[in-house]
């Protein structure tokens, strides 16, 4: 029987001695994730069997458990598990730090725990034991009503990230009453196997499978040094619109885009121009994202100003009006903020009547406000909690800017990889749909998707799947 349980989460282990806990923990865990009072005792007492050093290791249980939870980090707590006061001291230190807590009760037989006790070298005496078994019938019988967000029996594990918890009741959902839902894909990262020799055919072949995959869009970051969340400053990072010419050259069908193109990095008429240059030769199939950037380190080594917050957002503002006027008709000025541009000059026109702006970042106060005066889309992160909450935020600007919100696409961006990730855990094409069919009742229309460790096509083959099941088809 497969156990999922969320990672980051703090797993109590319940049972009597002699159940199986210990093993059953070595077996599905890394050492490193695994606390054990036993352990804790011999690093307090004289060995594991010191029962005169039991305060001790409690109490270093708690500050070890207060350190890890504090730092997202899967604990798997290997104690009795009987004490229902410590059970509920467990529970509260992760929900003090967002972590879900999770039990697995080992409901061994008392012979079978009797026979392993029997055998140890130190076995605990009869009467203890059996003080346990009782015990364990009192946590059994109360503990799905305590307030763990899971009790479970023993199993293979397979450990998911805590935002796909729930996916596969929302994958079941999604075979039996299908919503629709486009995807795009992100592409955050060129450091590939080959190198700079062999990147023009890995990011060929990547948009070319991604393309026949049924994704409707292809993103890649407006930065010239690797961000932190993404890699090492020194990894390959190709120019964000030069990249995106070249994918119009490679594909036919996609929409094309930076998420997001940086305010701050290109005089803004020019960047009217390069967008209204790729929407020719992609044969109108430009998007433009921006935002107010953020990357203060690139600033620097480039050489660029790196305005406030306030001087960012009102530049934001001014293209978001001005890049309207160079893809129009005529060659009107603009003074706006911060931009004064005496003729909105671009020619030739984009081939859209309309190119798309979408606007990354989800500022409650203006960002999202600017959304709902100006832009096409917006761009969303976190869970489908956070995604509902941002969209009613979204909603009550449009209502003051007396906009339709239908008009506005909302895209959510986040990553999807079929296989294990680093810390472990395992992600299915069906953890993604139900995931994505999550995002979708909450408002999601398009998921922008990047793949960890995306080395070529087969990587975006393997999410083919996932794009099928909500095509409509």
């Amino acid at each position: 029987m497969e156990l999922r349980l969320p990672s980051p989460a703090l797993v109590v282990l319940v049972g009597p001695s002699g159940a199986g806990k210990s093993v059953w923990a070595a077996a599905q865990f890394r050492p490193d994730q695994v606390v054990s009072t036993d352990g804790l005792r011999a690093l307090v007492g004289e060995g594991e069997h010191d029962q005169r050093a039991g305060t001790d290791a409690f109490d270093v249980l708690g500050l070890v458990l207060e350190r890890r939870l504090k730092r997202k980090l899967l604990t798997v707590v290997d104690s009795l598990g009987l004490d229902p006061a410590k059970r509920a001291e467990w529970r509260a230190l992760a929900t003090k730090y967002g972590v879900p807590c999770h039990a697995v009760l080992f409901d061994t037989p008392a012979k079978d725990c009797r026979a392993r006790n029997k055998a140890r070298d130190y076995a605990v005496p009869s009467k203890v034991l059996t003080a346990q078994l009782a015990g364990f019938d009192t946590a059994r019988a109360a503990i799905d009503d305590e307030g763990f967000d899971g009790v479970h029996a023993p199993g293979d594990v397979r450990l998911v990230p805590a935002a796909h918890a729930g996916a596969l009741a929302f994958a079941d959902k999604q075979r039996e009453d299908p919503m629709t839902l486009t995807f795009g894909l992100q592409i955050p990262n060129f450091t590939w196997p080959g190198g700079p020799g062999e990147m023009r055919e890995t990011l060929k072949g990547i948009a070319q499978a991604a393309e026949a995959a049924g994704f409707e869009s292809l993103w890649v970051m407006d930065h010239f040094i690797q961000i932190p969340m993404a890699g090492r400053e020194w990894d390959d990072m190709l120019d964000s619109y030069t990249a995106l010419a070249f994918l119009a050259g490679v594909t036919e069908r996609v929409q094309l885009g930076a998420m997001v193109t940086g305010v701050t990095y290109r005089n803004v008429a020019h960047l009217g121009k390069i967008v209204a240059t790729l929407d020719v030769l992609s044969g109108g199939r430009a998007i433009c994202g921006i935002g107010a950037a953020w990357f203060e380190r690139e600033h620097v080594a480039y050489g660029w100003e790196f305005p406030s917050v306030r001087d960012r957002m009102d530049l934001l503002e001014d293209a978001l009006q001005l890049l309207p006027l160079m893809w129009g008709k005529g060659s009107p000025s603009f003074d706006g903020k911060v931009l004064h541009v005496p003729e909105a000059l671009c020619y030739p026109r984009p081939l859209q009547e309309h190119v798309p702006i979408l606007i990354g970042g989800s500022g409650e106060k203006r960002t999202l406000k600017l959304v709902a005066q100006y832009a096409d889309a917006c761009n969303l992160f976190g869970d489908a909690a956070s995604v509902r909450h941002k969209i009613e935020v979204l909603h009550r600007h449009c209502a003051d800017a007396q906009r339709d919100p239908s008009d506005i696409t909302v895209t959510h961006l986040s990553g999807a990889g079929v296989g294990a990730d680093r810390e472990g855990r395992v992600l299915t094409v069906e953890d993604h749909v139900g995931r994505y069919r999550e995002l979708a009742e909450a408002g999601v229309q398009t998921a922008i998707v990047n793949v960890p460790g995306l080395e070529g096509p087969a990587d975006i083959e393997a999410l083919a799947p996932l794009v099928a099941a909500f095509s409509g088809a």
